[in-house]
C-alpha cells in the first residue's frame, strides 16, 4: 500500500479536557492474599506486585508506581505512591480502576504528571503533589503514549499517533464496509498489529492548566518516532534551556524500512522549526539522547552496523560546541543499556550486562574509566542519579521481582518492600553459578537452579533453559512468563547456559550466533546438559527442554539432534521452518544478518548452512513428546510455525499437544492466559518427566 499520512491536524490538536470521564470499574489493588503451604505457584507469581522506577524530586521525594495484576477481572492496574529518599514515609497517592503510569514530578516538585485513561484513550494529567486535585490537561483524539516536559515546564512533547494507510474506504468511498487492506510494499505488519498509524511528536505550550498550540514537528512525514514496537519517551531529550528537543527517528519507509536499522538523532529547533540530523553517517542505531544537566555535550547509545540490531552498543558523547564525537568505550568490550548523566556533568552512570548479571557502571569522560557502582548476583534495571553523587535504581534476581533501592558509596540500602511478606511466606529456590567447558575449549557461565530444599542425595527431574532473542542476556531476570525459579519450585533443577550469541561475555561471544543457527550454540547447550548429567543428583532419563522464540528454534532443533538425551519438549512461538520464517517475518534485516540472506542466494554459504539446519529439516528424527504453544497475534514468529510443527509430530507419531491463543501476540499478556499457559507447562512437564506426577497447582 502506498506509505502516506493522511492530515490530521485538526484531530490531533490538544486541548483542556472538558467534560471528559476517568475510567470506570472495580479498583485492582493488593489483595493480602498470602500462600499457605509455602509453594512458590502460578497464583503467587500473579499475586507479586509489579513496582515502577522511581522519580525524584527537587525537596528529595521518591514518586514511583505499583501494578497488580486481577486474575478475576482478567487485567491489571497501576497506582502511584510517594516515599522519603531514605525510603520511609511510604504513601498511595491515587487508587482508582484506570492505571496511572509514567508519572514525573513537575513545577519544582509541587505537581505530578502522569498518563491515564480518559474516555478510553491515554492522556496527559496533571495533579497535586498529595495526589488532590486531578485534571486532564491533553485531548489527543487517539491518545498519547508517553511525554516528557522541557526543564521550565512550559513545552511538553508528547507521543501521539498519526493515520499512516488508506483503508478500503479511503479508495472506494461506496464500500464503507469492505475489510481489505490493499498492500504494495514492505512493513505492512509490526510484531502484533497491522501498520495502519505511526508514532509522531507533537510539541504544545503547557501553561499549568491546558496544553495548547500543538504541533506535529514531523507533519507530513511518513516516519515513525519513537521507532516500534520498543521505542518510547527515552527517544526524546530537550537542551537545558528548553531551545532545542532531540528526538530519534529511522526516516524510511516500505523496503527501505524493512532492510534497515539505521536510525538517526534529529535536533528540532523550537524557535526557527528547522531539523538537523546529529548522527548523519552513523550507520546502526542510534538511540536514547540525553543532554548533561550542564548543556555541554549529548550522550546517546549507537551502533555501528546497519541492518545488525543486536550490535555493540556504544556510548557517544558528542561537544555541543564543537559538534566532535567521542566513542567512550573504544576499550570497553561490552554492550550497554541504559544511560543517565552524572549530577557534575563529568561522567555517565550505564546499565550494562556481563558475566551473567547486569550490573551499574560509571565510565569517566575524561579518561574513559569504567568503574563498577554496584553489582552482585542481581540485574539492576533503572538510573535516577542525585545530586550527591548516589542514585536510585530498581533491582531484581532470579528469586526476587523488583524493588527500589539507594546505591551510595557501595552501601546499598532496599526501599521499597511491596513483595517482602509474599516472599517470607514461600520457599525460594536457590541460585548457583557454574562454569561449564564447551566443546571448543571455552568456560561458559551456566545459571543452575535448584528447588526449595533440595536434597542432594535425591534425584531431581531437570529442565534445559533455552534463551530467545537470540542475543538476550541470560541473567538475574526475573520472568512474569519464563521464570525459572517458579520451574525449580515445581520440582525441577533448571539448566540456563549463557550459550554462544548472548550479551554479556564481549562482542565475539555475542556476534558468533548469527550466521551460525545449529551451529556452536547448540554444542553449548548440549555441553551443559551432559556436564549436569555427570552429578549424582541429576535424573539422566528425565530431562527435558523448554523455551520461547529462538528458545523455540532451539527447542525444535534439539528434537532432531539430542541423540536421546531429552524425554520432553515444549517450544513457545518458535522457529520451525527458516525458509517460512524468511519470507513471513517483518524485519527482514534481522533475517539477513542472522541467517545470512535469503534461502534462493545458492552462491551464499552463510546463508545456505542457515537453511539447512532449518528444524523442519530434521522431522524424521523426532521421537520424544512435544509441547507447542503460540500467540495468533504474533506477527513476528508466525502461529502457522508452532501449526507446522504441530502437524509434522502427530504425522510422525510423536506424542504432542498444542496451545493456541487467538487474542495473544509474541508474549501472553492477559492474566487469565497467563496462569493456563503455566498450568499446561507444568501439566506436560509433570506428565513425562515425573514418575508420578504431582496434583498440578499451577
Amino acid at each position: 500500500m502506498k506509505k502516506t499520512i493522511i492530515p490530521m491536524a485538526i484531530a490531533m490538536l490538544a486541548t483542556s479536557c472538558s467534560g471528559t470521564s476517568e475510567e470506570k470499574g472495580e479498583i485492582i489493588d493488593k489483595t493480602g492474599w498470602m500462600p499457605s503451604d509455602r509453594q512458590y505457584t502460578s497464583e503467587v507469581l500473579e499475586a507479586f506486585g509489579r513496582v515502577g522506577a522511581p522519580v525524584v524530586s527537587p525537596d528529595g521525594k521518591v514518586l514511583y508506581s505499583v501494578s497488580f495484576e486481577s486474575v478475576e477481572q482478567n487485567k491489571s492496574n497501576a497506582d502511584l505512591y510517594v516515599m522519603n529518599i531514605d525510603g520511609t514515609e511510604k504513601t498511595k497517592l491515587t487508587s482508582t480502576p484506570g492505571s496511572e503510569s509514567d508519572a514525573v514530578w513537575i513545577e519544582n516538585g509541587k505537581r505530578i504528571a502522569f498518563m491515564s485513561p480518559v474516555d478510553g484513550k491515554t492522556q496527559l494529567w496533571v495533579m497535586n503533589a498529595d495526589g488532590s486535585n486531578r485534571t486532564a490537561v491533553s485531548n489527543v483524539e487517539n491518545g498519547i503514549s508517553g511525554f516528557l516536559f522541557s526543564p521550565d515546564g512550559s513545552k511538553v512533547v508528547m507521543i501521539g499517533s498519526v493515520k499512516f494507510s488508506r483503508d478500503a474506504k479511503d479508495i472506494y468511498p461506496d464500500l464503507p464496509d469492505a475489510t481489505g487492506k490493499l498492500i504494495d510494499d514492505l512493513m505492512y505488519k509490526h510484531w502484533d498489529e497491522w501498520v495502519t498509524e505511526i508514532p509522531h511528536p507533537l510539541i504544545g505550550d503547557f501553561n499549568g492548566k491546558d496544553i495548547t498550540n500543538v504541533k506535529d514537528i514531523m507533519e507530513d512525514e511518513p516516519f515513525e518516532s519513537p521507532m516500534k514496537p520498543f521505542g518510547s519517551i527515552e527517544s526524546f531529550a530537550w537542551s537545558p534551556d528548553g531551545s532545542k528537543l532531540i528526538y530519534v527517528s529511522r526516516k524510511k519507509t516500505g523496503m527501505e524500512y524493512a532492510l534497515s536499522t539505521n536510525s538517526d538523532l534529529y535536533v528540532y529547533d523550537i524557535e526557527s522549526g528547522s531539523t538537523s540530523n546529529m548522527t548523519e553517517g552513523m550507520m546502526g542505531y542510534d538511540t536514547a539522547p540525553a543532554y548533561s544537566p550542564d548543556g555541554k555535550y549529548i550522550a546517546w547509545l549507537s551502533m555501528e552496523h546497519d541492518g545488525y540490531e543486536s550490535d555493540k552498543n556504544r556510548i557517544f558523547i558528542m561537544n555541543v560546541e564543537t559538534s566532535e564525537k567521542t566513542d567512550l568505550t573504544t576499550d570497553w568490550d561490552y554492550t550497554a543499556d541504559a544511560i543517565a548523566w552524572a549530577a557534575d556533568s563529568k561522567s555517565i552512570y550505564f546499565i550494562a550486562p556481563k558475566d551473567g548479571v547486569t550490573p551499574i557502571f560509571n565510565i569517566n569522560l575524561s579518561n574513559k574509566e569504567v568503574k563498577v557502582i554496584a553489582d552482585g548476583v542481581f540485574d539492576y534495571q533503572s538510573l535516577a542519579p542525585l545530586a550527591d553523587g548516589s542514585l536510585l535504581t530498581m533491582r531484581h534476581s532470579m528469586v526476587q521481582p523488583n524493588e527500589i533501592y539507594s546505591v551510595n558509596n557501595g552501601e546499598i540500602k532496599q526501599l521499597t518492600d511491596v513483595n517482602n511478606a509474599i516472599l517470607e511466606a514461600i520457599d525460594m529456590p536457590t541460585v548457583e553459578k557454574r562454569l561449564v567447558p564447551t566443546t571448543d575449549g571455552k568456560l561458559m557461565t551456566t545459571w543452575v537452579v535448584y528447588p526449595p530444599n533440595f536434597d542432594p542425595t535425591k534425584k531431581y527431574p531437570s529442565l534445559l533453559y533455552c534463551q530467545g532473542g537470540p542475543q538476550s542476556a541470560v541473567s538475574q531476570f526475573f520472568s512474569y512468563r519464563w521464570n525459572l525459579a517458579l520451574m525449580a519450585a515445581n520440582g525441577y533443577i533448571v539448566i540456563a547456559p549463557n550459550r554462544r550469541g548472548v550479551p554479556g561475555f564481549g562482542t565475539e561471544w555475542n556476534a558468533q550466533i548469527s550466521g551460525d543457527y545449529g551451529g556452536q550454540n547448540m554444542r553449548d547447550y548440549l555441553s551443559a546438559v551432559d556436564d549436569m548429567k555427570k552429578e549424582a543428583y541429576i535424573d539422566a532419563a528425565r530431562i527435558g527442554a523448554v523455551g520461547a522464540s529462538y528458545g523455540g528454534f532451539s527447542v525444535y532443533w534439539l528434537a532432531g539432534h539430542h541423540e536421546g538425551r531429552f524425554a520432553a519438549f515444549i517450544a513457545h512461538a518458535g522457529i520451525f521452518n527458516t525458509e517460512a520464517q524468511y519470507l513471513e517475518t517483518e524485519e527482514m534485516w534481522f533475517a539477513n544478518w542472522d541467517l545470512g540472506g535469503p534461502f534462493w542466494d545458492k552462491s551464499n554459504a552463510i546463508a545456505q548452512n542457515s537453511f539447512a539446519n532449518s528444524p523442519h529439516r530434521f522431522v524424521d528424527k523426532w521421537d520424544t513428546p512435544i509441547l507447542i504453544t503460540h500467540g495468533e497475534y504474533d506477527f513476528r514468529i508466525l502461529a502457522s510455525q508452532g501449526m507446522m510443527a504441530f502437524n509434522a509430530a502427530r504425522l510422525r507419531g510423536v506424542p504432542a499437544e498444542m496451545l493456541i491463543f487467538p487474542d495473544e501476540n509474541h508474549w501472553i499478556l492477559k492474566p487469565q492466559n497467563s496462569v493456563m499457559w503455566q498450568r499446561v507447562f507444568f501439566r506436560w512437564l509433570d506428565k513425562w518427566l515425573k514418575d508420578e506426577p504431582a496434583k498440578n497447582k499451577n
